[in-house]
């Protein structure tokens, strides 16, 4: 009996899943390994991930996820959006591109690049908004076609190389969170936790704080949102929702509070304008309000990239110094040259590791 052939083992180097294929049905080639390649290559070119998480809907997630990616792409890094909210997929408004469609190219289903005073490199957006018809279109899909999103969203979007891509979750802890840690096991993955201060609120949202716990999952800390209102008449501060014990409730699950985000009128506006604060009125108390989150965020690339760097040198002097090129050279120079030399490498290299491990006792300090 003659057996079936075997798929060809070669890739088509396309840049998108096979579901977006035209060549899908008659396609010979291993689709599965295709797939999988996919997301590893996407994961290889990005530094730090961050799923921005609530097992509660309505306590401002999309508004944190799209503040904060802004607000990082303000420090000088590169920063991609992925809004995993499959059912309410809003990214697309908050950056100014509600109704926009997305293209498959050779590299992959393009984001679209949101550009702003401050931002050197455009923030990449992808969103499930970009496949639609329109943004009044329901999903109503069952689990396996939220599984094969997530890897699409990862995988089939081109975000190219990136510090950092920021995820927005949906509410809950199902099925799309587990997929994608599922799909992140051994990338630099960390989470930002959103509540609001009321304890029906606390009482869903810690869930996913549980959730990160008991999955390993980092979490960078939380952000309490709506935390207060400022007048625009008097100036005077007070708070819409009752104090709940929050600070108490992240304690006990070791998450320290990072950030306390007001409710302010323009955080509404510049969503549905399509300008995230943080870039719109980066001198506002709203937009300011979201600096520590930012700061601390932005200490894990920063500490990366100071780990890259004292990895590069150490891996540069090492071979270079054992080189005979080198080893030549060095001893064709003076003595009290080839000490002076020597020491300041040294230096270099000790200076580098000291600022590094300073840099990460300052980002797993609570």
């Amino acid at each position: 009996m003659q057996q079936d052939a075997k798929p060809a083992t070669f890739d088509c180097n396309l840049g998108h899943a096979c579901q977006f294929c035209p060549q899908e049905d008659t396609c010979a080639l291993d689709k599965p390994n295709h797939n999988r390649r996919l997301i590893e290559a996407r994961l290889e070119a990005i530094d730090q991930i961050i799923i921005v998480l609530a097992n509660k809907g309505g306590v401002g997630k999309s508004t944190v996820s799209a503040n904060l990616a802004a607000g990082l792409a303000t420090r000088g890094f590169r920063v991609g959006m992925a809004d995993a909210d499959i059912h309410g997929p809003n990214q697309s408004r908050f950056f100014g591109f509600a109704g926009a469609h997305t293209r498959t190219s050779a590299t992959g289903l393009q984001t679209h690049d949101f550009e702003a005073k401050g931002i050197a490199e455009p923030l990449r957006v992808g969103s499930l908004a970009f496949l639609l018809a329109d943004d009044t279109v329901p999903i109503v899909w069952r689990d396996a076609y939220k599984h094969d999103f997530i890897h699409h969203l990862i995988g089939s979007f081109d975000w190219g190389p990136l510090d950092f891509l920021v995820i927005d979750m949906p509410p809950g802890t199902g099925n799309e969170l587990i997929t994608l840690c599922d799909m992140l096991e051994g990338a630099n993955v960390s989470s930002v936790l959103v509540t609001t201060p009321q304890a029906v609120a606390q009482m869903d949202s810690l869930k996913a704080g549980r959730f990160c716990r008991e999955r390993g999952l980092p979490v960078i800390g939380a952000v309490e949102n709506m935390a207060g209102v400022v007048c625009p008449h008097c100036a005077g501060e007070f708070h819409v929702f009752p104090e709940a014990g929050l600070t108490e409730a992240l304690d006990a699950l070791d998450i320290p509070r990072i950030a306390q985000i007001p409710l302010a009128p323009e955080l509404a506006v510049g969503s549905d304008k399509g300008a995230p604060v943080v870039t719109a009125q980066p001198e506002g108390l709203a937009a300011k309000a979201f600096g520590p989150l930012v700061d601390a965020v932005a200490a894990l690339g920063q500490a990366e990239f100071g780990g890259a760097v004292a990895r590069s040198l150490e891996d540069v002097f090492g071979k270079n110094l054992a080189d005979d090129e080198m080893t030549a050279a060095l001893d064709a120079l003076p003595e009290d040259a080839r000490a002076a030399m020597a020491e300041e490498i040294g230096a270099l290299l000790d200076g580098e590791a000291a600022r590094v491990q300073g840099a990460t006792q300052t980002r797993d300090a609570p």
